[in-house]
Parts: C-alpha cells; structure tokens; sequence
C-alpha cells in the first residue's frame, strides 16, 4: 500500500503545561516543509491526541511536553495507539526531558526526542527521513 500526498503530523501539548510557543514554532516549521499539520492546542488528554491522529489519518504524533509529566504521557499515547491498532502513527516529542529518560522512552517505542536547543531543521529532517520510512 504507497501512501501518497504529504506527510500528516499531530502536534499535541498534553496535561497541564500552558506553554505552546515551541509547539507552534515546530508545526509552522513542518507546515512550511510541506506537511500537513493538525495543532490540537494545549490540554489535551492522550485519548484526545490519540483520537486526533486516528481521525485525521495522521503518519506522526509529536508531544511537546515541559510539564515534567513526560513519561506518563508519552507511555500512555503509546498503549492507546496499541489499543486502537494504530501503532503504525510515529510518536515523537520535545521539551523539557531529562537525558536520564530519553534511553527509557525510546525503548518504550517514542520514535525520537528532541531536546531543548535542537533546531526546526532537526526536527523537520528528522521527520522527512524517518515518519514514512515503513510504508515506502
């Protein structure tokens, strides 16, 4: 099965952190490369990023998370997606995640984590060369 037409990617801000600026400056960079992109705005629950990405046929999720929470969001993104059969969406993330917990959450099954001082061009390679790797 090709897939074609442009690479769709959630960009998702769960729990309770307020802060979207990076969110938004990651969805403009993935926008202006070309991709489609579906900001789902901040406060999202997993079951509401998850719903998302399963609606809009989504390649990608990206979780921007600086609320510390990262581990249980990213795990539970990644057990609904298992849930619904949708574990062929890539998850990825950014934000304030300790070095200590990339190892763990990528061993989990987060594709990739960007941390604090990685640019826009990192982040938009990174997606162009890895979010549809499998189904070319």
């Amino acid at each position: 099965m090709g897939v074609s037409g442009p690479i769709r990617v959630v960009v998702a801000k769960p729990g309770l952190d307020g802060h979207d600026r990076g969110a938004k400056v990651i969805a403009r960079a993935l926008r202006d490369a070309g991709m489609e992109v579906i900001y789902t705005g901040l406060h999202q629950t997993p079951e509401q990023i998850v719903d998302t990405a399963i609606q809009e046929d989504a390649d990608a999720i990206g979780l921007s998370i600086l609320s510390g929470a990262h581990n249980t969001l990213f795990a539970k993104v990644l057990e609904l997606l298992k849930e619904r059969d949708a574990v062929d969406i890539k998850v990825f993330g950014g934000g304030i995640i300790p070095e200590a917990d990339i190892a763990p959450l990528k061993e989990l099954g987060v594709a990739e984590i960007f941390t604090p001082g990685a640019t826009t061009g990192d982040v938009v390679a990174w997606v162009q060369a890895n979010v549809r790797e499998l189904a070319v």
